[in-house]
């Protein structure tokens, strides 16, 4: 963990950790990934879940192609985030096959194309795995700005019912504390390369 100073902003901390992770080398991303497929593969929430979402990595995240296909080995049901196509700021999970076929979004992201009979409410979902930014060691989370995660996991963070959210991240993006918003929902696990951290959320 490198420090960040309480006074830097959010968007000045997204600039600061991505560049931490696209200054990996392929070598130690590859490293990076092996290493979380075990924490994943061990960890109890995931082992219990039956359909699980996850998404594809970009900017430098950590690699969760692994864990994908962990989960076809498993018989486990992946599904990937899609934007919502009219509900603005929202997302759409769903099912994805090794035969999905796969089209860029409007920031250039591949996501399944749109099916209304592949699509699951996030609240049938057994596991979110959470793409972030930063994060501290109480599990808050830094996303990217747009908050579709956040919305996405509001009615689990205040009732305690639905999906579990399940964080991932390089060790190299945990800070020492985020400067957090009303909005914002903090994450009860996540795994990185090193350790499976665990809150009581």
């Amino acid at each position: 963990m490198r420090a960040t100073t309480p006074s830097t902003s959010r968007s000045d901390l997204r600039k600061i950790i991505r560049a931490r992770r696209q200054s990996l080398t392929a070598c130690e991303q590859q490293q990076a990934a092996s290493d979380l497929l075990h924490h994943f593969q061990r960890a109890e929430s995931i082992q219990q879940a039956k359909r699980i979402a996850l998404y594809l990595s970009v900017d430098g995240e950590l690699d969760t192609q692994p864990l994908i296909a962990h989960c076809w080995r498993e018989g486990k049901d992946v599904y990937l985030p899609v934007i919502h196509p009219f509900s603005k700021g929202h997302l759409l999970f769903l099912h994805y096959r090794p035969d999905s076929m796969l089209v860029p979004n409007r920031y250039g992201i591949l996501e399944p194309r749109l099916n209304v009979l592949d699509v699951l409410p996030a609240n049938q979902l057994d596991v979110i795995c959470t793409p972030l930014v930063a994060f501290d060691g109480s599990g808050q989370r830094l996303g990217m700005g747009g908050g579709y995660y956040d919305r996405t996991l509001a009615p689990w963070y205040q009732s305690g019912n639905g999906a579990k959210p399940v964080g991932i991240a390089h060790d190299c993006q945990r800070v020492e504390t985020l400067p957090v918003e009303a909005w914002d929902v903090p994450l009860p696990e996540i795994l990185t390369s090193s350790k499976h951290w665990q809150w009581s959320i």
